[in-house]
């Protein structure tokens, strides 16, 4: 097997083949011949026929281990010097190699790999020699080294342990700019450019005679000057060898990288940068976070997380490259606002980030939150509307036991949501608005209708009576009814669902709870005994810490007894409050206040969890009320729903009864009241009234 290292002809040859070229008939002494990528030949010149014995149609699309003894292809040599060309962008060889006739020769080899400007391997151009004779062996080899030094389209240069040109060719002068001539006149020094970033020259600052390594370390890529003084990005990759006297010399390789490094810098960019907005993305903000509560800033860091509020209604509305200009303009907003030392990202969609290197030289915390949620509050023209932006902002402190990001994040968004919950504090107050586009015109309308509807008390309320099993009215529940006067009856589904994207829904529960009191306030069965009404509320929570004070206003403003009142909440929000929560809701309840849990049965409550609820109604849900005459599943859930709300001392109410069957069948198993269109439909004020005269509902008991 021959060397594994490349070997050089002496300094003299080079220089003298660098004058001239090889002359056009010596080149039939040279197998000329290139591979693919994978190493099967794809060109095939006569000399390597005449060396080898293969015609271009016998050896082109064959693999070129096949001019390798049996025992080199075994140990993968052929595939080595191919992993050495494309690591090095040569490589040179001698050893023995098989013809087609099987007989061996000794040859001179030299592989040069191929690549894209991008730097993409395309294939290798191997050049072999019959050197048989030792004579002619070192004769042919400066030769051939000579056509590669001046063949390859990469720069080549040869240099003494001091760093001065001994040799370069072609594509190097054409690279810098400069006649061989200048070149041997100058050193690797020389050839920096003042803005490259490493220090010292070229090559190694080791002799190549005592580096441990023999091998000097690759820079990725270091800034040479040009002749005129303008910088070129080069790779430059040296190697250490010996000239023909003994003395140490440097080859040196120079690919010019720098539409390749240009390229690298854009796609560096656009992997960190949001293309919309041209801030952080989410992995350019995890890297600085990173790198932030690495540093050595001393100040108190922290991230700022940041949700538009309804920015989904913008996309509606006005389509989304509207919603992307909101986006673009909130980002030229933060970028030129935001405090010393802030950085702002975007996650995703209408999610920002920002971190902060030392919140308290901004003023603390809760001063830079006020601060950034006040740089939000801004109006930007779309198209022909203006539309109002807000947003909701949470914050955590930075410290390296936070990281990962996810966790900071989550941190600082759990402070959001529950600033946002609470309907108070540094989000207070500030939505988005859009006037009426083309494409959401009806939902924009009905939301702004609605908003007077509720400012003007304008909205309806129907009751429907919730009966025992004697027919007595226990307890009515408040129905929305709105009716506008140019748009007709609007069903509560769509009443709903407009101030749930309006941001309206708490103070759509406050109006429908004062008004319900205020109606119900007189109500009384005619033999005396007192009638609760129930109300739904989907935009009040216990979490808030305005929810108790609001159910006490309405009650004082009715001038309504609290134990008048039950608040109706669906399972799964009512299972999910904290501790706090729950004691706001006991005090109600120590009061007289009574809650309901809606819709029982479809959530997914434990029995522990529901044992320590303050709730003291339980409401079945309508669906399994509907099948529990024709599914035992669904018999077998309402029986245990009854004996468990008996159990725990709980109301159990029936939603949905709409037949005798079903109400006998429930009376049965022990539910205590019942709610349908069996016993009435939802009624206005007046015909509830007259409904209390005809109870308690004398056919219940039969």
């Amino acid at each position: 097997m021959g060397s594994t290292k490349p070997e050089l002809p002496d300094d003299q040859a080079v220089r003298a083949h660098v004058a001239k070229a090889l002359a056009a008939e010596d080149m039939r002494d040279y197998a000329i011949f290139s591979l693919d990528a994978e190493g099967h030949v794809v060109s095939w010149n006569p000399g390597a026929q005449r060396i080898k014995g293969y015609t271009s149609d016998e050896i082109i699309g064959q693999h070129f281990s096949v001019f390798y003894p049996p025992e080199q292809v075994e140990s993968r040599y052929p595939d080595w010097e191919l992993e050495q060309a494309a690591r090095d962008g040569f490589f040179i060889d001698r050893g023995w190699r098989v013809r087609k006739d099987g007989s061996q020769f000794w040859a001179h080899v030299v592989v040069t790999a191929q690549r894209t400007p991008a730097g993409d391997l395309l294939g290798f151009i191997k050049v072999t020699r019959d050197e048989s004779e030792a004579q002619a062996r070192q004769q042919r080899t400066r030769r051939q080294f000579s056509d590669l030094f001046e063949f390859a389209s990469s720069g080549i240069a040869l240099f003494d342990n001091s760093g001065r040109f001994l040799d370069a060719n072609q594509a190097l002068s054409d690279l810098l700019g400069h006649r061989l001539s200048e070149l041997l006149a100058k050193t690797d020094r020389d050839l920096v450019h003042g803005s490259d970033p490493g220090a010292g020259g070229l090559l190694p600052s080791t002799s190549p005679l005592t580096s441990p390594s023999g091998v000097g370390d690759p820079i990725p890529h270091r800034v040479l000057a040009r002749s005129d003084g303008t910088p070129v990005l080069c790779q430059v990759h040296s190697k250490p060898s010996v000239s023909e006297a003994g003395g140490p010399v440097w080859l040196a390789l120079f690919n010019d990288v720098t539409e390749q490094v240009e390229h690298l810098e854009v796609l560096r960019y656009q992997a960190t940068h949001d293309e919309t907005t041209g801030l952080l993305n989410r992995r350019g903000f995890e890297h600085f976070v990173t790198t932030l509560a690495g540093g050595d800033e001393g100040g108190r860091a922290a991230v700022l997380f940041c949700d538009l509020d309804n920015f989904k209604r913008v996309n509606d509305a006005l389509g989304h490259e509207a919603g992307d200009e909101l986006l673009r303009a909130v980002a030229e907003r933060l970028t030129a606002a935001l405090p010393a030392k802030c950085t702002a990202a975007r996650l995703y969609a209408d999610q920002f980030v920002i971190a902060c290197a030392d919140s308290e030289a901004c003023g603390g915390l809760d001063t830079l939150t006020e601060e950034i949620t006040d740089l939000f509050r801004m109006v930007v023209p779309l198209q022909e509307w203006r539309v109002h932006v807000s947003a909701s902002v949470g914050a955590a402190v930075l410290s390296r036991s936070t990281l990962p990001l996810t966790d900071i994040l989550r941190a600082a968004e759990a402070e959001m949501i529950e600033d946002r919950v609470r309907g108070q504090g540094r989000s207070t107050g500030a939505r988005s608005t859009v006037l009426p586009a083309q494409t959401d015109a009806e939902q924009i309308k009905l939301e702004q209708h609605l908003r007077e509807a509720i400012d003007k008390d304008h909205l309806e309320l129907h009751y429907q009576p919730i009966v025992d099993s004697t027919g007595h009215v226990i307890m009515a529940e408040a129905l929305l009814r709105w009716f506008h006067a140019d748009l007709g009856r609007i069903t509560p589904d769509v009443v709903l669902r407009v101030a749930e994207r309006g941001g309206l829904l708490a103070d759509l529960d406050r109006c429908v709870m004062h008004r319900a009191l205020r109606e119900s306030a007189h109500w009384q069965a005619p033999d005396g005994h007192p009638i609760a009404v129930t109300v739904n509320v989907a935009g009040l929570h216990p979490d808030q810490p305005t929810f108790a004070s609001d159910v006490r206003d309405a009650l004082r403003a009715a001038d309504a007894d609290p134990g008048h009142l039950v608040i109706e909440m669906v399972e799964t929000v009512i299972a999910e409050l904290s501790p706090e929560s729950r004691k706001a809701m006991s005090d109600l309840v120590d009061t007289g206040v009574r809650f309901a849990i809606d819709d029982f049965g479809t959530g997914y409550s434990s029995l522990a969890r529901l044992r320590n609820l303050p709730a003291q109604v339980l409401k079945l849900d309508r669906e399994f009320v509907g099948n529990v005459c024709i599914d035992n599943s669904d018999l077998g859930i309402t029986r245990a729903v009854a004996e468990l709300a008996r159990t725990m001392n709980r109301l159990c109410v029936a939603e949905g009864v709409e037949t005798f069957t079903q109400y006998h069948l429930l009376r049965s198993i022990g539910i205590d009241a019942y709610q349908g269109y069996l016993f009435s439909a939802p009624l206005p004020p007046a015909d509830f009234d007259t409904f209390l005269t005809t109870t308690p509902l004398s056919w219940t008991g039969r």
